[in-house]
């Protein structure tokens, strides 16, 4: 391995600059490990690409532990498909409306359904935005409000669940870097002992029903409430407006049992297979876990295709294509992990993170370190609008980086999912924010414009945060955010009327 030096940086200042000139993670991750194996290899371009395949890109695909998170992701890819596609999710938000007089009812319904669909972050916007919106006309709630409930109710909630793709995506990053550091962590324990100190997450998920029941508007966000209030907002006709917009499918025979019937098979399968082994209260292998979750999300997609024939809402041949169409359009998360996986390797074998750990262990106090992760992430993940090519590209350098200078690992990695949510949820170009203002049916710019001083609020108390937990590692800290983020919401209700409603 050579010296560690900045010049081993370079693969990762390709990844970066590319990613975000490009605004296509892909593209950089490719870049940087190309960049990569010339280094190591010789700077002859057409045996590095032969070498970068045969010996960085085929290991990583033929590793047990990286063939297992692949086919699970298909497994979970087809399953979410199918529940996208089963107008189940429709019922059941449809079914929530029932009890929706007013216009903080309206919020919370829809905040709720947001969480109910926590499977596809990327289906709720085009799930509970679809339904809601007539509802939230009627009321003469804006269409930017609505945007920023199913925002705050997507990735938000994704980044919390450690069996949906989400969580599966983290903890193959996470495992990566255990196994190169020789560390004895389990990657599912470690995940759900970051779950405490993603702060981002946890006070965007809050802060809707808070908003709400306070009947409180910040900046933007009260213009476009008034405008709404008065009826002087202005939207294009629905159809024409939303002609080349994927809606959420609906069918009439669909039914809530088609989202809560195949979630509890997956629960149940999941239990009665780990449960032996101990879970909860025991540490359970990843394979393990893996291949319980693989039959879990199975059993439960093929109730759901069982139900839907049963309703005549697809045939079962309909609902296998539609599977199969879900397992294939995880691709581009398998590719990105792969490539995720070849740079964190070809980063050590350049002294990468070894670098980066001797200069801030030399500059760097290790309570820190978790304030300038947050930083970081948030934005290279505003730069990119990508989420999870920010954890791609910091936890190879963050987590032997915390582990050198004895910084607080759980801590740290929550910051970059913090700080990778948080740039993510602030950046007009992440996928997200286009979504979710396209299920609501208001201008992209506009949700941008009106969620930014949410989330700047919800950033900086999670700055704070990260800084008192890179002190004490404690549980307690999420509860302190919490706390700060209503004190501050009671205190600028009491300087704000509730003329927009």
């Amino acid at each position: 391995m050579p010296e560690p030096s900045a010049t081993s940086l370079i693969p990762i200042a390709i990844t970066l600059s590319l990613s975000l000139y490009t605004q296509n993670v892909i593209i950089g991750l490719f870049s940087g490990v190309f960049a990569g194996v010339l280094m190591l290899h010789g700077f002859n371009p057409f045996t590095g690409l032969s070498t970068m395949v045969t010996d960085h890109i085929v290991p990583e695909l033929t590793d047990s532990y990286n063939a297992g998170v692949l086919v699970l992701l298909a497994f979970i890819g087809g399953f979410v498909a199918l529940m996208e596609n089963s107008g189940g999710g429709a019922a059941f938000a449809r079914s929530i409306n029932l009890w929706v007089k007013n216009k903080k009812q309206a919020q919370i319904a829809a905040w709720f359904g947001g969480i109910a669909i926590f499977f596809s972050d990327l289906g709720t916007p085009l799930i509970i935005g679809p339904v809601f919106r007539p509802f939230t006309d009627r009321l003469k709630i804006s269409r930017q409000k609505l945007a920023y409930i199913i925002d705050s109710t997507s990735s938000p909630v994704a980044i919390l669940v450690p069996f949906i793709g989400w969580g599966v995506y983290i903890m193959s990053l996470m495992n990566q870097e255990f196994t190169a550091l020789d560390l004895d962590e389990n990657e599912f324990t470690a995940f759900i002992r970051t779950v405490p100190f993603q702060f981002y997450a946890w006070l965007a998920v809050a802060m809707v029903p808070l908003l709400a029941y306070l009947k409180l508007d910040l900046g933007p966000m009260r213009d476009a409430e008034i405008a709404a209030q008065n009826q002087l907002a202005r939207y294009p006709d629905d159809k024409a407006a939303q002609a080349d917009v994927n809606e959420a499918f609906t069918h009439p025979n669909a039914k809530p049992v088609l989202v809560w019937a195949p979630l509890c098979v997956l629960a149940i399968v999941l239990c009665l297979l780990l449960v032996p082994l101990g879970f909860p209260t025991q540490q359970v292998s990843g394979s393990a876990f893996r291949a319980g979750l693989s039959t879990a999300y199975f059993s439960a997609a093929a109730l759901l295709i069982v139900l839907m024939a049963s309703l005549k809402v697809r045939s079962v041949l309909q609902s296998i294509d539609v599977y199969l169409k879900g397992m294939a359009g995880m691709t581009l998360v398998a590719v990105t992990l792969l490539l995720a996986w070849a740079l964190s390797d070809l980063g050590r074998d350049l002294g990468a993170a070894a670098y980066i750990s001797s200069v801030a262990q030399a500059a760097l106090p290790a309570w820190l370190l978790p304030t300038i992760v947050f930083l970081l992430s948030a934005t290279i993940s505003f730069a990119t609008g990508s989420s999870w090519g920010t954890f791609a590209i910091m936890f190879p350098l963050v987590i032997p980086t915390a582990v050198t200078i004895g910084a607080p690992l759980y801590v740290c990695m929550g910051a970059v999912l913090s700080g990778g949510l948080f740039g993510d949820h602030s950046s007009p170009i992440s996928e997200t924010t286009i979504l979710s203002s396209t299920g609501a049916g208001c201008p992209q710019i506009e949700h941008f414009r009106t969620q930014l001083p949410y989330a700047l609020i919800n950033g900086t108390i999670s700055l704070i945060a990260f800084t008192l937990a890179g002190l004490i590692e404690l549980n307690l800290v999420v509860f302190a955010a919490l706390a700060l983020q209503i004190a501050l919401l009671f205190a600028l209700s009491k300087n704000q009327g509730s003329d927009s409603w």
